[in-house]
C-alpha cells in the first residue's frame, strides 16, 4: 500500500494496466454482480434531486424499478446506498445501444447539457473502488473476471488503472492530488 493524503493506495493501480473495451465485455459491469453501483452520501440527494432531468433518457424497465424503489436503495450486505436494480440484474440506470452494449442513461443525459450530474462517481472509477474509513480512503483496484479484455487492451496499450481513470480520480480526490499521485508512481517505477 502507498500512502497518498487521506488515502492508502492499492500497489495494482500503479502495476496494473486496464483501458475498456466495450466492445468485447458490453459493458457487463453494469449487469453483473449482486448490488447496484455503491454511491456517495451527496449522490443520493443529487439522483432525487435530478431524476426528472434523465427520466426520459431510461428504458421502461428502468423507469418502473425507480418507480418502485426509489432512485437508490441500500444494500443489505454493507448498508450503504447503491443504485436500484431492474429484477435484481442489471442497474437502473442502464440503457443499450443497437449493439446490445450497455451505457449509463444519466451520462447520456448529461452529455446532452440536460443534467449537471455525470453518474455516480463509482461508476466512473471503475475498476477502482474506494473504502471509506474514518481517516482515511481505500483506493483498490477490483479484478473482476469480466474485465479481462479491458486487462488485454490495458497491457496492450501500456496504461495503467490510475491513468486509465484519470478524470474519475480528479473528479473525486482534485486535480493536485492526482498530480501528486503521478509523481509517485514516476518514484515507484524507479525502485
Amino acid at each position: 500500500m502507498i500512502s497518498h493524503g487521506n488515502t492508502l493506495l492499492s500497489e495494482e493501480l500503479l502495476s496494473e494496466q486496464f483501458v475498456c473495451d466495450l466492445l468485447k465485455c458490453k459493458g457487463a459491469c453494469c449487469v453483473e454482480g449482486d448490488a447496484g453501483a455503491p454511491l456517495e452520501p451527496e449522490e443520493v440527494d443529487i439522483l432525487k434531486k435530478e431524476y426528472s432531468n434523465f427520466e426520459s433518457y431510461l428504458r421502461p424497465e428502468g423507469r418502473v424499478a425507480v418507480a418502485e424503489q426509489g432512485t437508490h436503495v441500500i444494500d443489505p450486505m454493507d448498508d450503504e446506498p447503491v443504485t436500484p436494480l431492474v429484477n435484481g440484474a442489471e442497474c437502473a440506470y442502464v440503457v443499450f445501444d443497437e449493439k446490445g452494449t450497455t451505457l449509463c442513461g444519466i451520462e447520456k443525459a448529461w452529455r446532452d447539457g440536460k443534467t449537471s450530474f455525470r453518474k455516480p462517481v463509482s461508476c466512473h472509477l471503475y475498476p477502482i473502488r474506494i473504502q471509506r474509513y474514518k481517516s482515511f480512503d481505500a483506493v483498490n483496484y477490483h479484478q473482476w473476471q469480466i474485465c479481462a479484455p479491458a486487462c488485454d487492451l490495458g497491457k496492450e496499450l501500456k496504461v495503467p488503472v490510475f491513468r486509465f481513470a484519470k478524470d474519475a480520480l480528479i473528479r473525486k480526490y482534485g486535480e493536485k492530488w492526482y498530480q501528486d499521485l503521478e509523481n509517485l508512481a514516476e518514484e515507484w517505477e524507479q525502485c
